[in-house]
């Protein structure tokens, strides 16, 4: 369970004040699928950030599994990014030099994992998205769509209980797009909670519920969601 109690964001540049999240509660049960839309500036990338144990609220608590996040020592927020939370980013941040199977064992490296352990769990993740012929290809030679795939394994690598998503298919061709979203479909039922930030309304409709963010200010699409207005 993820829970959000009157959570807010401000930005402060000498005497402005931007808001980027207005105060919200809202509650993400484990295993639900969340999209949440709406224009660029509305605050989608700072409400991932904060769901993500990257950036602090300047009020209100975050939980995951009842713990509050904000309040652990940043040794221990890191270790819970890390265990519970994996990211998929547009630009898959994938490392340049590192072949498609050294890219998939960076987070199981970071966990200091056993070697064998790496490499087994590396070409299984792999062979999960369909890459099992481009272990040893790097970045440069693979498509667009193997590289985001890549990047769906290495999330996969410390085993996440829930999956952030930033324009996952920003960059994908409508059939890589789809292939994409089919992973997400499947990775949820396999228990994973995802929220999902995108521009795509036809993503988006792959959600189990959707959210509209605009202006700081999120809105529930259809009387069924578990938001709560402050």
């Amino acid at each position: 369970m993820l829970q959000l109690e009157s959570v807010r964001k401000i930005y402060r540049k000498k005497q402005d004040e931007v808001v980027a999240l207005n105060s919200t509660n809202l509650e993400i049960p484990s295993g639900d699928y969340v999209a949440i839309i709406g224009p660029s500036g509305s605050g989608k990338t700072t409400l991932l950030s904060i769901l993500g144990a990257m950036s602090a609220p300047s009020e209100g608590r975050i939980l995951l599994d009842g713990e509050s996040v904000y309040d652990l020592p940043i040794e221990k927020r890191a270790a819970l990014r890390q265990d519970k939370i994996g990211f998929v980013f547009q630009t898959f941040n994938l490392i340049p030099y590192l072949t498609a199977i050294e890219n998939v064992q960076v987070p199981m490296l970071l966990a200091k994992k056993d070697q064998t352990y790496q490499q087994q769990k590396a070409e299984e993740l792999l062979h999960k998205v369909g890459l099992q012929d481009r272990l040893q290809h790097k970045p440069a030679e693979l498509s667009v769509g193997q590289q985001q795939r890549v990047a769906l394994a290495r999330m996969l690598a410390n085993d996440p209980s829930m999956i952030l998503a930033d324009e996952p298919t920003g960059n994908l061709d409508p059939a890589t797009k789809d292939q994409v979203m089919e992973f997400l479909a499947q990775f949820n039922s396999e228990g994973r909670t995802i929220v999902m930030v995108t521009h795509d309304l036809s993503a988006a409709k792959c959600a189990k519920r959707t959210l509209t963010l605009t202006e700081g200010t999120i809105h529930a699409d259809g009387e069924e969601s578990l938001l709560k207005s402050a």
